[in-house]
């Protein structure tokens, strides 16, 4: 039992499939069901009385027999189900995130200054969304964008046919949030993929950073139900079902029972892997008390300080790096490979380097984080998306999504400093700004940096410079990604990873 949208019968085909792979005789048949939610178009969700807009029929037509088993988007689930009803498989969880998909016509409008509007009802991505774009999108002439937000409905395909509308046409919108798993879903089956092509032709994409955007608990997964007595089909699905996805969205159900449950909750709540910082949980939004919540929930390290004031040395606020940006000879476009840049800080970004030019040209930027980002706005560049300040490797766990249509991490271009060049696996590094170290103004500035019982490195190029200087006995900190590789490849010592300088300051106090 399936809803019959495009979606929806994608994820079910994927289920039926694998169920076919893992339980081998075993023939599965898609019946399509229509919901209270697919018949509602007009009206937002958030302001429709009762719940399981998307689940009731389908209920209805396992609990009578009518299918064996169902499959939901989990995030449309309430947190408490029908006792006849087992939860038989939460597969391998798609990637959570949140996206914004614009029309081709974007860009000209924001050089003009015009509104843009994006199209989205869900009161969580309401709250957190709207003070996030606004510093995303390209500004010109300094210029903030003008943003604005308008109700919509409707499945996949036809949200993302709004950005197609003529300019003048009452359903033309400049931008559709959308969850980036349905996408990747889609594409994924073949039927479903010729139709999303066309869609998405010409369009500009923007992938939503958790901390700023976390997004619906449990969004990205699908749970695949049956009746509690079919033994059989209970067993058919144990195989498909993936405990650490179940591990997570748990994590993420548990807030949401906590603080009211229901699809009118302005916060959202995701819950991801760290290869080297371990388990996430991003919280960020209103509560039902109108209390706000931004909130990163981690497995924090002990402490190891015995004095309750223990004496600190913040790389990120040390001024006394001059940056020297270096002019590339040749213009960096002309010896750019493919289509995909990777800028390792804002300050990368080349002297001269036309924006306007590049987004003329089939390029797509990303960056390292919010912050650079926001930097690259200001000059003008369309930014796709970033590592969100935790490394290129867990970039890559997005980029490498078929739907994206990027090249391998390996071929893209990468804009850094002389000292970041080593340790990329692009073969395309362009050193585009070096850093220079005044001794002068080092000398002045030791005795904090000597007497430090912890340091936060801002860089590996930084710890190259300074490390001679700390203590012994001094803890070193820093964040993950190409800082941590480095400082442990040359750095005998414990170094102690922290999501950013902001936890570590947590962490100290």
């Amino acid at each position: 039992g399936t809803r019959k949208s495009l979606l929806a019968w994608a994820q079910s085909s994927w289920v039926a499939r694998n169920i076919g792979r893992a339980c081998p005789g075993v023939v599965v048949e898609l019946v399509g069901i229509e919901t209270r939610g697919d018949q509602i178009q007009d009206i937002p969700l958030s302001q429709v009385s009762g719940k399981e807009f998307f689940v009731a029929e389908i209920d209805e037509a396992l609990i009578s027999k009518k299918v064996d088993l169902t499959v939901h988007s989990m995030k449309d689930l309430s947190l408490d189900r029908p006792k006849e009803i087992f939860l038989g498989a939460i597969p391998k969880r798609e990637n959570p995130r949140d996206i914004i998909l614009f029309g081709p016509n974007v860009l000209q409008k924001l050089e003009n200054g015009n509104p843009i509007f994006i199209g989205t009802s869900a009161p969580r991505r309401l709250e957190n969304i709207p003070g996030f774009i606004e510093r995303a999108l390209p500004q010109f002439e300094n210029r903030k964008p003008l943003v604005k937000f308008t109700e919509i409905r409707g499945n996949v395909n036809t949200r993302i046919s709004r950005l197609h509308e003529p300019l003048n046409s009452a359903r033309h919108l400049d931008g559709v949030v959308l969850a980036f798993a349905g996408l990747i879903r889609l594409w994924k089956d073949e039927k479903a993929r010729i139709e999303l092509r066309t869609l998405l032709q010409n369009t500009r994409w923007m992938v939503l950073p958790l901390k700023e955007c976390p997004t619906a608990p449990a969004q990205g997964a699908l749970a695949v139900e049956c009746r509690a007595e079919d033994k059989f089909a209970r067993e058919c699905l144990a195989k498909l079902h993936d405990e650490k996805t179940e591990f997570q969205v748990e994590k993420e159900r548990k807030l949401l029972a906590e603080w009211g449950g229901g699809c009118h909750q302005k916060f959202g709540a995701t819950a991801v892997s760290h290869s080297t910082l371990g388990e996430l949980l991003f919280i960020r939004g209103k509560l039902p008390d109108e209390t706000f919540v931004d909130e990163l929930r981690w497995p924090i390290p002990e402490s190891i300080f015995h004095s309750s004031e223990p004496k600190l040395w913040n790389g990120t606020q040390f001024r006394k790096e001059k940056i020297k940006t270096a002019r590339c000879e040749i213009d960096p476009i002309l010896s750019l490979q493919g289509n995909a840049i990777f800028v390792a800080h804002s300050r990368a970004w080349p002297v001269g380097l036309s924006a306007r030019g590049l987004s003329e040209n089939p390029f797509r930027v990303w960056t390292s984080g919010v912050k650079s980002w926001f930097e690259l706005a200001k000059l003008g560049v369309w930014v796709e998306g970033s590592a969100e300040s935790l490394g290129f490797e867990w970039l890559s766990q997005t980029i490498t999504e078929g739907v994206l249509e990027l090249p391998e991490p390996k071929f893209w271009n990468v804009f850094t400093h002389d000292r970041g060049a080593n340790g990329w696996s692009s073969e395309n590094v362009f050193t585009t700004y070096s850093v220079v170290d005044s001794e002068k103004e080092l000398l002045q500035d030791t005795s904090d940096l000597e007497k430090a019982d912890c340091v936060f490195w801002s860089s590996g190029s930084q710890f190259d410079a300074f490390q001679h200087l700390v203590r012994k006995e001094a803890v070193h900190a820093c964040g993950p990604g190409k800082t941590f590789e480095h400082i442990k490849n040359v750095f005998k010592g414990q170094v102690i990873v922290f999501p950013d300088v902001e936890e570590w300051k947590k962490w100290i106090k």
